[in-house]
Order: structure tokens, then C-alpha cells, then sequence
């Protein structure tokens, strides 16, 4: 049994030398008419970048950054610092010069491997930095590679090598880099298996798989959950260079795609689009992913004829909830039941396990004598937020959540995007998405600002859709339209207008980046008051 990710590969490859192992659809920017990999022609590919690393020196305790955005020389890359027991840290391209100086110097890297357009920026940051890493073009790698500037650490390669990197969003601070072993990402590979046991909608055809994710590389969902199953089963990763809803189906159908995995707004933009022939010619199983909007699931099963499997996961855990047993809940945010061996509770703030229906923080551990088996390894250069998260011996999510009396867990909302009113706690997630289905909403986010009476009150961020004026009746109207579906204090107390809202790279708002830090929201021009509307009937 494999014990990195490199050797899982091997195996793969010795199983199904000529199966798929990458798809780039057709239309991007650098192979115009696509192309595919098969497992052989990636290693072909692999070894000689193994062997460029190994003899300049590259080995475990190194780390080395890499931007090469959406390509499958991600893919290359990871495998052959893999085989030589580097940890990869994966580059987010949008970031500027303060994000990518905070993430090279926080996590160590030695060598940044970049896609030409992206060197000035990087070699900017490295002089600044005082050369604690090199530069080098992904797209016309020097041979030999630079030396690193210290050597590697010895040891053998096994399951708890470290093997990546990840940051978090950083909503709330600066982002925390996620510690990574070879264990998680097999884990999360292994984990699609265990989920396809235990008779559920998930299911895997060893070497018939083809799994399209058209998420950045820099993120879990992408770099592991859609990796890993396909690597482990001889199937094939389809690579878009980024989402498009209006190439979505072609990408889906001509790469012959049986899973698709998407997260944020990708549903929401698809039922958006107008209909058309090709949105039902696909040869799509089912999709899963986090964060549909409840009012639109059943729509979206019924008119694209795929069944969507809603997960609950996070990169600090590394597997996932699923809603995927019949009969599935359809039009709430229900996540599942957690499948042996994970185990999860809803606690309280003292950690006391909460009655049922009643709402309270997601925890979870794996059982048995390691509770963080496959887990992330913690965050780097930061232990005590690593064991303020483990405290009790589970991992505290942030997510406030509750479950039923059959098990299944239903999402309520972070823990951060909470609004304390008047003694009442106000889900955000619950607000969008009700005024979401508004007809004058294009897009909707849910901010607590502070009250002088209440403590919080409710901030509604709105971009209206195409043929609304943003005004004072609309505002009022969108008011009517929460009063009439949830209790009155859960309405918006102020809202402003915006002509467009930032989005992440997985395509959610992004709240932290709507108003510069320090701004109260309130105070600016536009900013209506609507806190008279919000009365007990």
C-alpha cells in the first residue's frame, strides 16, 4: 500500500499505464483544442523534473511555492517534489505583492516555480526578502535547478512526511498555513472509497472515473478532494482553466465528464443561463459540493438531470459529510450524517453535547486511538491555535449546525457570520438565503454592524438585478419580502446598493473585502435606515 502520493501514482500507473490520468478541455488560453495525459505520458513527463530535483539537492524540509495556476504542471510538479519529499505550498495567481511577500516568507519556501508572466512579481517579493528563495519559469525550467540554500532533512518518506501547505482564506486575520502529510491527501482519496461503501448516491468505477472540477488548484476542493479519488482509481482529473458558466457544458460533456465538484455561486450561475440542448447532453453520474442555495436544488436536479450530493468539509479535517442517502432532504442545508470512522457532536460553548434540534458548533474527530488520523498536520508556526481548535479532543469547526433525531446534520451558518441581536442569534446564511430569490437580488451578503439598542443589527449588502432601481421602494420592498418568511428581527435594519460585490477564488462573496477595514458601513453615502420597519406583528 502506498504511503505518498508519488508511490500511489506508481501504482496507478502499473495498474492502467494507458487510462486517462488529465483532461484540459478544449478553449483555454493555452492549448486551444485541449488535450489529454494518459498515466504513462505523465510520468514520461515527472521523471526528468524528479530527477532535476533530486540532483540539485531538493528534499524533505524544503518547501517550494508553486504558481502555476489551473495547468497540469501543477500536477507534474507535485509529484516529482512529492517523490523527492519536498512539501509544495500552491500560489493563489490573483494575489498582490503584500499577500504573496506574507505567504513566501510565512511558509519558508526555498524556490518558487512560476509561469512566466507571473516572475517579476515573485522576484519582486524575493528581493525583498532578501533572497530567502529562487525564481525559476515553470514554462523553460534551468537545468540544473538552482541549490537550495540548505540542505535537505534526512529520514525516509512515509505517510506523516509533510507533503503541502495550504492557506486558509485569513476572513478574520492573516491566513493560516495548513501543515499537510502525505497521510491527508491519501486519506482524502481513501475517503471518497469509504463513502461509495456505505450505500449512499457517492460511488467510484475504478479507471472509468472522470472527475471535473473547474475550482483553483490553491484550494483543497480542487488540489486534493478532486485529485485524489481519480489518482487512487486509474481515473482522470478534468482541468478547465477556471469556472465559465458559458462554456460549462460543453467542458462537462466533451471530456466525457461521469462526476462533477464545484462549490460557491457555480450552481447559481448555471441556473441562471438561458436553457439550451447541451445542458442535458452530458454523461454526468451525480455532483457534489458545498454551499447551494436551497431554493434552487430541486430545480437543479429536475432541469440539468444530475442529483446534487451536498458535503460538509473544511481543510483542516480533510473528509467530508455527505447528503447522499435516500431519501435526501431537498431545500434545506442538510450535509448528512457523518460516515464511520469519522464521528461528529453539537455542542454547546462549554463543549456540552446539545439536545437534538437545537443549534450549537460542529465537532469531529476520527475514532479510535488517533482522533486526528488523516487530519491536517496543524498550522504552521502556530501551535496554540492548532490546540484551541482540538481542544477536548475534537476539532472545533466554527460551523453552528443542528441535527435531527434520524442524525442528519443541517447547516445553519459560521460561527463568525452569527449577528447577536437583542439577545437573539440571526444566521446570515439563513437571510441570504432568503432575500437571494428575490427578483430584484442579483446578489445578496448579510453583515452584522454594530447597534446602539440591539448590539448588532442586520447590514444587507445588495447588487440588484438587470431593470431595478436601487432605491428607497426597492429597499422597502426587499424588507416586505424577509417579514413575510422569517421573524421580524431577522430582516435587514439597514442596506446599501453596490454595483458589484468581490468574490473569492471559489466564487463566493467575499464579505471581508465588500468595505475597507475600519469602515462602518452605516456611515456611507447611500446607506439606508430601515430599522423602523422591523416590528413584532
Amino acid at each position: 500500500m502506498a504511503d505518498t502520493i508519488y508511490e500511489a501514482f506508481r501504482e496507478s500507473l502499473a495498474a492502467a499505464p494507458h487510462n486517462a490520468f488529465v483532461c484540459v478541455p478544449a478553449g483555454t488560453s493555452y492549448a486551444t483544442d485541449g488535450f489529454e495525459w494518459t498515466y504513462a505520458q505523465a510520468m514520461q513527463r515527472v521523471v526528468p523534473l524528479v530527477e532535476l530535483y533530486r540532483q540539485a539537492g531538493y528534499g524533505p524540509g524544503h518547501r517550494v511555492a508553486l504558481l502555476v495556476e489551473n495547468r497540469p504542471d501543477y500536477f507534474l510538479h507535485l509529484l516529482a517534489l512529492n517523490a523527492v519529499g519536498s512539501s509544495v505550498v500552491p500560489i493563489n495567481p490573483d494575489h498582490r505583492h503584500a499577500e504573496l511577500l506574507y505567504q513566501m516568507r510565512h511558509s519558508g519556501a526555498v524556490l518558487a516555480v512560476a509561469l512566466r508572466h507571473h516572475i517579476d512579481r515573485l522576484t519582486a517579493v524575493a528581493t525583498e526578502l532578501a533572497n530567502q528563495f529562487v525564481v525559476v519559469a515553470a514554462d523553460d525550467l534551468p537545468d540544473p535547478l538552482p541549490t537550495p540554500a540548505r540542505f535537505a532533512a534526512s529520514g525516509s518518506l512515509g505517510r506523516d512526511t509533510e507533503a503541502g501547505v495550504f492557506y486558509t482564506s485569513g476572513t478574520t486575520g492573516r491566513p493560516k498555513g495548513c501543515l499537510v502529510t502525505n497521510d491527508y491527501w491519501l486519506s482524502a482519496g481513501e475517503w471518497f472509497f469509504t463513502l461509495a461503501r456505505s450505500g449512499g448516491r457517492f460511488s467510484i468505477e475504478p479507471g472509468r472515473g472522470r472527475l471535473f472540477n473547474p475550482m483553483p488548484v490553491f484550494h483543497v476542493h480542487a488540489g486534493v478532494v478532486a485529485l485524489m479519488p481519480m489518482l487512487l482509481s486509474q481515473g482522470c482529473v478534468i482541468r478547465p482553466e477556471h469556472f465559465s458558466a458559458k462554456r460549462w457544458w460543453r467542458e462537462v460533456s466533451t471530456s466525457r465528464a461521469t462526476i462533477v465538484h464545484y462549490i460557491g455561486a457555480v450552481p447559481q450561475a448555471l441556473i441562471a443561463m438561458d436553457r439550451s440542448a447541451g445542458e442535458r447532453a452530458h454523461s454526468v453520474r451525480f455532483g457534489f459540493g458545498a454551499g447551494m442555495e436551497p431554493a434552487i436544488h430541486r430545480e437543479f436536479e429536475e432541469r440539468f438531470g444530475i442529483p446534487h450530493l451536498e458535503v460538509w468539509g473544511m481543510t483542516e479535517v480533510g473528509r467530508w459529510t455527505a447528503n447522499d442517502h435516500e431519501p435526501r432532504p431537498i431545500g434545506v442545508r442538510a450535509i448528512g450524517r457523518p460516515v464511520a470512522p469519522l464521528e461528529a457532536r453539537v455542542v454547546d460553548e462549554h463543549d456540552r453535547e446539545v439536545a437534538s434540534g437545537t443549534e450549537g458548533e460542529l465537532v469531529v474527530r476520527l475514532s479510535g486511538e488517533d482522533p486526528r488520523r488523516g487530519f491536517f498536520a496543524g498550522y504552521l508556526d502556530d501551535a496554540a491555535a492548532t490546540e484551541a481548535g482540538w481542544r477536548g479532543g475534537w476539532w472545533h469547526s466554527g460551523d453552528i449546525v443542528r441535527q435531527d433525531q434520524a442524525g442528519i446534520i443541517y447547516f445553519v451558518d459560521r460561527r463568525k457570520n452569527m449577528i447577536r441581536r437583542s439577545g437573539e442569534n440571526i444566521a446570515a446564511t439563513e437571510v441570504e438565503s432568503v432575500l437571494c430569490r428575490h427578483p430584484a437580488v442579483r446578489q445578496i451578503a448579510i453583515l452584522a454592524v454594530p447597534d446602539e439598542k440591539a448590539g448588532e443589527e442586520v447590514f444587507a449588502c445588495v447588487v440588484p438585478a438587470p431593470g431595478h432601481t436601487a432605491d428607497l421602494r426597492l429597499a422597502q420592498g426587499i424588507v416586505d419580502y424577509c417579514n413575510q418568511q422569517l421573524a421580524y428581527y431577522k430582516a435587514p435594519g439597514w442596506m446599501l446598493f453596490l454595483d458589484r460585490m468581490p468574490l473569492t477564488a471559489t466564487e463566493k462573496i467575499n464579505k471581508a473585502q465588500i468595505f475597507a477595514a475600519g469602515i462602518d458601513p452605516r456611515t456611507l453615502v447611500g446607506a439606508i435606515d430601515l430599522r423602523a420597519m422591523k416590528k413584532r406583528k
